[in-house]
C-alpha cells in the first residue's frame, strides 16, 4: 500500500487514513470509516479522526452524548477555525494535526488520545465506585442503626429483608428462622415481592441439604445461583417450581445467605430472588425476567454478607431481648400470683388495675383537651405503667397475712375464743344453779324456791345468747349504729366465773376495741399495717434494676394512694407532686375495688354507683377531675372488661 504524503484538511481521505491506522502498531484497536470520519475504538475508548475542512455539522451528532461524557475524543486534521471549536463540547478535541506529514504523527496523536479517553473512563469509574462505596457505606451504617434500634422480632425480620433487597436490587426475598428443637427445622417467617402480591403463611422444613435454604445452614456459606431452573444434577438440592406456577412468577437468579450470631451459630437465612438491572423495574412477565434479571454479582454478595453479619447480631440481640422480656414478665406475673396467694380475696385485682390504667393512659395520649394536649405516653411509658400497676400491691408481701385477709372485725381465732368463753359461761351457770339446787333441796327448800333458780338460769342463758347475737352482728364489717357502741361497751364489763373460780371478762379489751370499729373491719393499727404496703412496695421494687426506660416503676407504684389534697399516704404528696401515672392508677384501683365481685366481706357495687363514687372522690379532693371525666366519657371500664374477657 502506498502511504499518502502530506495529507491536510483539503485532501483528507478517510479510507487512506483508515488504512494507515489499520497498518499501525497501535495495539488492540478497531478501525472503521463512519461517513466523513474515521472511528478508532479500543475497548470502551473511542477516538474520531476528522478533517476540519470536510466536517459537516451533523458528522459528530452520533457521538454527542459520549463526547459530553468524555468517552469519545476528537483528533482534528487541519488548522481548526474558531467556529469549529466552538461547536465542540469542552475537552472533546484531544489532538490537532495541521498536516499528516508522516504516519507516526497520526499514530502518536490517536494512541495518545485513546489513552486520555481510557484514563477519563477509568477515573470516572473510580469516581463512581467511590461514590457507590460511600453511598453503600452510609446505607450500611443507617441500616445498622435501624437494626440495632428495633426490638420487635417480626418488625426486625421485615426490616432485614427490606434492606437486603434494597442494597442488592433484588425483586423478592424470604427469611427463614432456625428452630433448634426437634432435631432442627427452618421456619418460613415472611416474604416480600416487588412484582407480585400473594398470601403467605408460616411453615417449617427440615434442615438438610435437600433444600437451598437448608444447604446454606448446613454449609454455613452463601449459595449463589444464576438460574434456579438450571441447577445441575450434581447439586444435592433442587428448586420447586410449583410456587412460580401457582402465582405466575419466574424465579431466576437467587442468593441464599446464612445469618450467623455472635455465638457463631446460624440463626436465620436470607434468600433473595431476581437481581434486576434497574431496581425500580417491575417484572410483569417472563420476558421481563429474561431481559431485566441478572445474576447476583460478587459485590452484591459482599454487601449481603456484611448486612447479614449485622442482621445476625441484631436478630440475636432481639431474640435475647425477647427472651429476657418474657423472663421478666414471667417474674412479674409470678410475683403478682405470690401476692394474690397471700390475699386470695383480691385475686385478679392487679391485672384488672393494670388493664384499666393502660387503657386510660392511651385515652389521655389521644386526647385533644388543653389539659392533656402535651401529655404523651410512648410504648415504653405504657410498659412502665403496666408493670407499676401489676406490682402496685407488691408490698403486701410485707404485711401480716391475717391482717390482709381479715374479713370480719374479729379474727376467726378471736371469735372462736369468745364463743368458747360464752359456751363455758353457759355451762358454768348451769353447774352453779344445779349445785345450788342440791344444797337447797338438802335444806328442804320448796318448789317455788327451785323455780326461782330456774328463772335465774334462764335469764343468765338468755343474757349470754343475746351477747353472742350482739357480738355476731357487731363483727360484720358494716357501719355501726350509735346505740351499738353502748351495747358492746356493756358487754365489755360482763364477766363469768372462770375455771379458777374467779370472775373473768366475757370480752377482752382488744376484742371490744375491734367490735367498736365504725367502718370496715380493721383497727387503727391494722389500717396502718395495710397502709404500710406502699412503703414496702417502694422498698422492694427499688431493689430491682429496672433500667433507664422503667426506672420510675417504684415511684409510680408507691404513689397510688396519694390524694390531690395532700391527705393520702405514705408521704402526703400534693397534686403537683403526684405522677400522672399514679393519678391514673388511683382511679383504676378504686374503681376495681368497688366493682370487684370476689370480695367475701362486701358486695360488688354496680357500675353506675361506682362511677358516682369516683365523682364524690373528685369533690373530696382525692382524684383528678379531668382524668375521671376521661375515664367515664371514653368508657375505659367497658373496653377493659372486654379485653379481660377476651
Amino acid at each position: 500500500m502506498t502511504r499518502p504524503e502530506g495529507l491536510d484538511g483539503a485532501d483528507f481521505d478517510v479510507d487512506a487514513v483508515a488504512a494507515l491506522l489499520r497498518a499501525s502498531k497501535i495495539a488492540r484497536i478497531d478501525v472503521r470509516v463512519a461517513g466523513s470520519v474515521v472511528e478508532v475504538q479500543r475497548e470502551e475508548a473511542t477516538v474520531v479522526v476528522v478533517a476540519v475542512s470536510s466536517l459537516p455539522k451533523a458528522a459528530l451528532h452520533p457521538y454527542t452524548e459520549k463526547l459530553s461524557m468524555g468517552h469519545v475524543g476528537v483528533v482534528l486534521v487541519g488548522p481548526p477555525p474558531e467556529e469549529v471549536l466552538s461547536r465542540m463540547p469542552s475537552r472533546a478535541v484531544l489532538a490537532t494535526l495541521h498536516r499528516i506529514d508522516a504516519p507516526h504523527a497520526l499514530y502518536t496523536a490517536v494512541d495518545g488520545s485513546l489513552e486520555r479517553v481510557e484514563l477519563r473512563i477509568a477515573a470516572e469509574r473510580r469516581s463512581r465506585s467511590i461514590r457507590r462505596y460511600r453511598y453503600e457505606l452510609s446505607e450500611l451504617v443507617e441500616i445498622a442503626r435501624a437494626l440495632t434500634q428495633e426490638r420487635n422480632i417480626d418488625r426486625l425480620l421485615d426490616l432485614i429483608l427490606e434492606k437486603s433487597r434494597f442494597i442488592t436490587g433484588a425483586d423478592a426475598g424470604s427469611i427463614y428462622v432456625v428452630e433448634p428443637q426437634d432435631g432442627g427445622r427452618l421456619r418460613f417467617k415472611l416474604s416480600q415481592n416487588e412484582s407480585r402480591e400473594f398470601p403467605s403463611s408460616e411453615f417449617t422444613i427440615p434442615i438438610s441439604t435437600r433444600s437451598i435454604a437448608g444447604a446454606a445452614v448446613v454449609t454455613r456459606r452463601a449459595i449463589n445461583i444464576p438460574d434456579v431452573y438450571e441447577i445441575g444434577e450434581k447439586q444435592p438440592f433442587a428448586f420447586d417450581r410449583s410456587f412460580d406456577e401457582r402465582v405466575g412468577y419466574r424465579t431466576k437468579s437467587m442468593i441464599t445467605m446464612p445469618m450467623i450470631s455472635a455465638e457463631d451459630e446460624v440463626i436465620a437465612v436470607i434468600q433473595l430472588i431476581n437481581k434486576k438491572r434497574v431496581p425500580e423495574k417491575r417484572l410483569g412477565s417472563a420476558e421481563d425476567v429474561e431481559r431485566e434479571v441478572i445474576p447476583f454479582d460478587p459485590r452484591s454478595q459482599d454487601l449481603l454478607e456484611t448486612l447479614g453479619a449485622q442482621a445476625g447480631i441484631a436478630l440475636e440481640n432481639a431474640l435475647l431481648y425477647d427472651e429476657i422480656r418474657a423472663l421478666f414478665e414471667g417474674f412479674v406475673r409470678a410475683s403478682v400470683s405470690a401476692i394474690e396467694q397471700r390475699d386470695p380475696t383480691t385475686s385478679g385485682h392487679s391485672q384488672r388495675v393494670s388493664v384499666l390504667s393502660v387503657r386510660l393512659a392511651q385515652v389521655i395520649d389521644r386526647a385533644d383537651s388543653p389539659r392533656f394536649r402535651r401529655v404523651r405516653f410512648s410504648r415504653r411509658d405504657l410498659t412502665e405503667l403496666e408493670y407499676a400497676a401489676l406490682l402496685h400491691d407488691f408490698g403486701k408481701i410485707g404485711v401480716r397475712e391475717e391482717v390482709l385477709v381479715k374479713a370480719k372485725k374479729l379474727y376467726p381465732h378471736e371469735l372462736e375464743q369468745v364463743r368458747s368463753r360464752i359456751a363455758y359461761a353457759r355451762k358454768a351457770a348451769e353447774a352453779d344453779v344445779l349445785a345450788r339446787k342440791l344444797t337447797m333441796m338438802r335444806e328442804g327448800a320448796g318448789a317455788s324456791d327451785l323455780a326461782r333458780l330456774d328463772q335465774e338460769l334462764a335469764a343468765r342463758l338468755a343474757e349470754l345468747d343475746d351477747a353472742w347475737r350482739i357480738i355476731g352482728e357487731a363483727n360484720e364489717p358494716t357501719v355501726l349504729k350509735e346505740g351499738d357502741f353502748t351495747r358492746i361497751a356493756e358487754l365489755g364489763v360482763l364477766t363469768y366465773v372462770g375455771p379458777d373460780g374467779k370472775p373473768a371478762p366475757l370480752l377482752m379489751p382488744s376484742e371490744v376495741e375491734s367490735l367498736q370499729v365504725t367502718r370496715g373491719s380493721l383497727r387503727s393499727e391494722e389500717i396502718e399495717q395495710i397502709r404500710s404496703h406502699v412503703v414496702h412496695t417502694h422498698a422492694f421494687l427499688s431493689k430491682i434494676p429496672w433500667g433507664k426506660s422503667l426506672r420510675r416503676v417504684p415511684e409510680i407504684a408507691a404513689a397510688h394512694h396519694e390524694k390531690l389534697n395532700g391527705r393520702g399516704y405514705p408521704h402526703g404528696l400534693t397534686a403537683d407532686e403526684i405522677p400522672i401515672q399514679s393519678k391514673i392508677m388511683s382511679i383504676a384501683d378504686i374503681y376495681d375495688a368497688l366493682t370487684a365481685r370476689d370480695r367475701p366481706y362486701k358486695r360488688a357495687v354496680p357500675v353506675d354507683r361506682a362511677l358516682a363514687i369516683l365523682g364524690y372522690e373528685v369533690e373530696d379532693g382525692h382524684l383528678d377531675a379531668d382524668l375521671v371525666q376521661a375515664f367515664i366519657e371514653a368508657g375505659v371500664y367497658e373496653e377493659a372488661e372486654r379485653e379481660l374477657e377476651y
